[in-house]
């Protein structure tokens, strides 16, 4: 007996330390404890039901939206009949659901655009049939009634006529890399108005229409390309080749953009009379469910003033219905979710003070707000005419929680998430249900079909598996707090602290932030941190540090003010922000003052960079991942958005590169040499400058990668890398 006991004793002293330990890096990067997640979801027309992507990615499959439960196959890579196919990689239902367009063998050009080999799936007869046999596709886009399919090839639009034996025709004939684009986005429009579609069809599908982009007067811009691993190309093995792509920087010539439309029927090809600056943008076209009318969205290049002209396709004239400005600038949302409905558009933007919800009239007249939330409203789902019913997300009550809502032209407002966290929604066609995804700090995410009320039926995903795996390993739990700043300013974080905390001891603390304007990292929610859960801020913890976070001045949910204040002075005050975060921190009892750090990625490098050069000096150590160091070297939109061009803002010269003399503490840059966002330039220089001032710093370069900085063992390498030098400097 006393030798079962004491085996039990040792088993259960085994299990105890197994069920306390720390997650690895290799774990972490491993994606095992990445939240499932419903891909793909596209609801259906009968109102009841929503396709999704199969775990494999080898099905899409019909589900109920009343029960959650699988009702049919749509499409199985294994049952069709034609060309094999290895997986889905997405898909495009057609307007009458008979077909499936779907997606595979998949490459990557920038952050939205792909090229891939699509199918064209009958749903009834299995049949799978290439929609082009001349070369990968982009973007394409069925008519809607269903009959042809328009695409891009080689800066080229194309159409399918299905009803004629899926015959191709060449729509334009004048395209040409790095000259002329027609129908998708060049890169600076497809990264910072976050689209990659720049074509339409008619509501009667008689006419085509598209921006062409004349980038012939923009600048190119390269880099080298080595063999590398993982994977290798081989064509470099000896001599290094090159990429070369068009990148207009702040200040320089952006693409010349037109709009064309195409008559199907006698193949006329005509350019519609918009009226713009030379220099302007146009971030977004859409046809009405008026035939010919086009809705063209066109912002100066100040981005201060946005149109919203209605085209006809035909006769070319174009007439302004509606035009919003703003001091600084106009938020994306404003044309990113713009959407029509028969003789109405429900736009959102911050003329208020904050997002709120307007419903015009197409010809202009402001019929009415349809929200006066007392946060912002951050997403609109979409209206439903028969109940006359709109549907959107806004912050609930503090800007790190999101619920969701409902409202109607007399002002009747009713919450539709009952749980305070971050709220999600897919809405059903008709809006008769939606899939709630909520998740807070401590939960991941969980999905459940609810009705439009808000009436919970079913819970479909419970991500309980994940829970099961993290409860075997000591995760520590993020903490919302707010302080308030030498000037006065409220600012809120979260703060995760090591599973064994000691309140009498003294930790160094890691600040993470982006800091970018309109962005958000403190939110109650699962996503919160660099990875889903914290955890790499877990992982930081197990390794002795406090891990915090604060979103300062620029950042979202706080309304235009707070977001714009750093209008033509970007880094100044945010940098100063995490100065102050610092300071508080380091007069808390249990953090080491003389022991902070501070990282981040891409704005938050570049803030990582603007805060160590601070004359406070209260960073140790710092790392910088893939930062832009001067604004000059960025591109047009983005930049020209917050700081107009450095023709006229000296605010350009307050940047890494001009403060490069002034940096404190230690310095880890990292970036990847293929870059095609922030260019390596940035580093190159910013490096030099150091170099020239005598500043000792380390610097980790990553062959072949891009901003993301992943592929092969490249993204543990950069954590690692990371990690450690923080062990070695804090």
């Amino acid at each position: 007996m006393k030798r079962i006991i004491l085996s039990i004793t040792a088993l259960l002293i085994a299990l105890s330390t197994w069920a306390t330990s720390d997650l690895t890096l290799e774990q972490i990067v491993s994606g095992d404890f990445f939240p499932d997640e419903y891909t793909d979801i596209v609801p259906l027309q009968d109102g009841e039901s929503f396709a999704r992507l199969s775990d494999d990615s080898k099905q899409i499959v019909k589900c109920s939206f009343r029960t959650g439960q699988q009702t049919a196959v749509l499409f199985d890579a294994n049952q069709a009949q034609g060309p094999r196919i290895k997986r889905v990689d997405g898909y495009q239902m057609s307007p009458d659901e008979s077909r499936i367009l779907i997606q595979t063998e998949t490459q990557r050009v920038y952050r939205h655009s792909r090229k891939a080999q699509y199918y064209i799936y009958s749903i009834q007869n299995r049949k799978l049939e290439p929609l082009s046999q001349n070369g990968p596709q982009m973007s394409p886009l069925f008519s809607p009634d269903g009959n042809m399919i328009a695409f891009v090839r080689n800066n080229n639009l194309f159409l399918v006529k299905l009803l004629f034996n899926n015959s191709e025709s060449q729509v334009t004939k004048d395209g040409e890399l790095n000259a002329i684009i027609n129908g998708i986005p060049d890169w600076v429009n497809e990264e910072e108005f976050s689209w990659a579609r720049a074509f339409d069809f008619s509501a009667d599908s008689k006419m085509l229409a598209w921006i062409k982009y004349d980038e012939r007067r923009v600048k190119s811009f390269d880099f080298p390309l080595y063999k590398g691993l993982a994977p290798a190309k081989e064509q470099y093995a000896t001599y290094p080749g090159r990429y070369t792509y068009k990148y207009p920087k702040a200040g320089e010539d952006n693409a010349r953009v037109s709009v064309q439309s195409y008559d199907i029927s006698s193949h006329v090809i005509r350019t519609l009379d918009v009226p713009m600056d030379s220099d302007g943008y146009i971030p977004r076209i859409k046809f009405t469910s008026t035939p010919d009318q086009l809705a063209i969205v066109t912002l100066n290049r100040h981005q201060n003033r946005m149109d919203i002209l209605m085209g006809n396709a035909r006769s070319r004239i174009c007439r302004l219905a509606l035009r919003l400005e703003d001091d600084r600038y106009v938020k994306e949302d404003a044309y990113q979710q713009l959407h029509f409905y028969g003789s109405h558009m429900a736009v959102l933007h911050d003329k208020s003070g904050s997002r709120q919800l307007y419903w015009y009239a197409t010809t202009g007249q402001l019929e009415k707000q349809l929200t006066h939330a007392q946060g912002e409203v951050t997403k609109f789902y979409g209206y439903d005419a028969q109940s006359g019913n709109f549907y959107y997300q806004a912050t609930d009550g503090t800007p790190t929680r999101t619920a969701i809502f409902r409202t109607n032209l007399k002002g009747q407002v009713k919450r539709l998430s009952a749980q305070p966290g971050d709220n999600d929604a897919v809405f059903s066609t008709g809006c008769r249900y939606m899939l709630l995804t909520h998740s807070d700090l401590k939960t991941p995410p969980v999905t459940s079909i609810c009705d439009n009320d808000g009436r919970t039926q079913r819970v479909v995903l419970t991500n309980d598996q994940l829970k099961q795996q993290l409860a075997d390993y000591r995760q520590p739990q993020k903490e919302l707090f707010t302080f308030q700043t030498s000037e006065g300013v409220q600012l809120n974080g979260w703060m995760m602290k090591p599973a064994n905390f000691d309140p009498n001891k003294r930790y160094p603390v890691v600040l993470y932030q982006y800091s970018g304007p309109g962005s958000q990292e403190v939110k109650d929610s699962w996503s919160s941190g660099f990875l889903p859960g914290g955890l790499l801020e877990g992982y930081l913890n197990s390794r002795g540090f406090i891990v915090v976070c604060v979103d300062g001045r620029g950042t979202g949910g706080r309304g235009a003010d707070f977001e714009k204040c750093t209008y033509l002075h970007l880094g100044k005050l945010e940098a100063h922000d995490q100065v102050e975060a610092a300071q508080y921190l380091g007069r808390l009892p249990y953090v080491d003052a003389s022991r902070i750090g501070i990282w981040g990625w891409s704005y938050g490098g570049f803030n990582t960079l603007m805060s160590m050069s601070q004359p406070e000096g209260v960073f140790k150590a710092g790392v910088a991942v893939a930062p832009p160091s001067d604004w000059r070297y960025y591109d047009t939109i983005y930049t020209e958005r917050y700081m107009r061009t450095p023709q006229e803002n000296d605010g350009y010269d307050y940047s890494p590169l001009g403060l490069a003399g002034k940096l404190q503490g230690n310095l880890l840059i990292c970036h990847g040499l293929a870059d095609d966002n922030v260019h390596f330039q940035n580093t190159a220089e910013y490096a030099e400058a150091l170099v020239q001032q005598g500043k000792q710093f380390d610097m980790q370069v990553y062959t072949n990668r891009n901003h993301s900085i992943y592929g092969g063992k490249t993204r543990l390498h950069l954590l690692t890398r990371i990690t450690r030098f923080f062990e070695n400097n804090l």
